[in-house]
């Protein structure tokens, strides 16, 4: 690999750590290292788009794109199971309400329809109820 594409690597890691810290505090330790190692011929345009352009951009903080990112995942219906589950993780921590997922969940049902309505609100009870056991 040349310096250049190790160098731009290196910003679009350093730019997805801040994004990630942004969605959730507690990954600001997450290493995220070994991107350059497992995809080699992954383009630089993907790369920024990613770690850069996308997630990291001004004008939405984290709080809205991880609401963002629940609405489009709850259109997806059943399929998108674990990214759900992971983004209404990332959502309260950045500092949604349960009442404010719940909202945009319901929302969607105008878009995904209601079985994809019904899932998303399922799995975001699920990880609601697993978040309460911890605390307790």
């Amino acid at each position: 690999m040349t310096d250049a594409y190790t160098k731009m690597i290196q910003q679009m890691m350093e730019s997805g750590q801040d994004m990630l810290r942004k969605f959730n505090p507690a990954l600001e330790n997450m290493k995220a290292t070994g991107f350059d190692k497992m995809f080699p011929t992954m383009s630089k345009d993907m790369m920024e788009m990613w770690f850069g352009k996308t997630f990291n951009r001004e004008g939405l903080d984290a709080k809205t794109r991880l609401l963002v990112t629940i609405a489009a995942l709850t259109v997806l219906g059943a399929q998108a199971e674990p990214q759900l589950k992971t983004a209404v993780r990332h959502a309260l921590s950045a500092g949604a309400t349960q009442r404010e997922i719940a909202e945009v969940i319901w929302q969607m049902s105008m878009f995904g329809g209601l079985p994809a309505m019904q899932k998303a609100l399922e799995l975001a009870q699920s990880v609601f109820a697993d978040l309460e056991e911890k605390d307790e």
